[in-house]
């Protein structure tokens, strides 16, 4: 296992929070309640940290020489962890679908921009 690389983890996930602001809109901009907001941060802070983590294991080498790995494990974890959870919790709780696809676009779209973080600051 390779080092994580940290600077590219602050950065995804700088860029997953600007992604959130436009997917969102004025209503992801902090206010008040302030501790939920910091708690969302810290987590998606652990999610880029996660990535960065993932990474590290498959190694630079091979990272260099299949560059579309980035996007593929990203991409994977978003379209087969993050998006069916999301759309079994609306299910459960009787909320829209539309609402959950919409959510599950938003992190989709992010965790293929931090793959892409990943790949430029490999």
């Amino acid at each position: 296992m390779g080092p994580v690389n940290w600077i590219a983890v602050v950065a995804a996930w700088f860029v997953a929070a600007l992604l959130g602001v436009a997917f969102y809109g004025r209503a992801s901009t902090p206010r008040p309640p302030y501790l939920l907001h910091a708690l969302a941060a810290l987590l998606m802070f652990a999610s880029a940290a996660m990535l960065g983590h993932m990474f590290a294991r498959v190694g630079s080498e091979t990272l260099e020489t299949k560059w579309w790995l980035y996007f593929m494990m990203a991409g994977g974890l978003a379209l087969t962890f993050i998006g069916p959870a999301i759309v079994i919790t609306a299910v459960r709780r009787a909320e829209p679908i539309r609402r959950a696809l919409f959510d599950w676009g938003f992190w989709l779209v992010a965790y293929l921009a931090m793959g892409g973080v990943f790949l430029l600051l490999g």
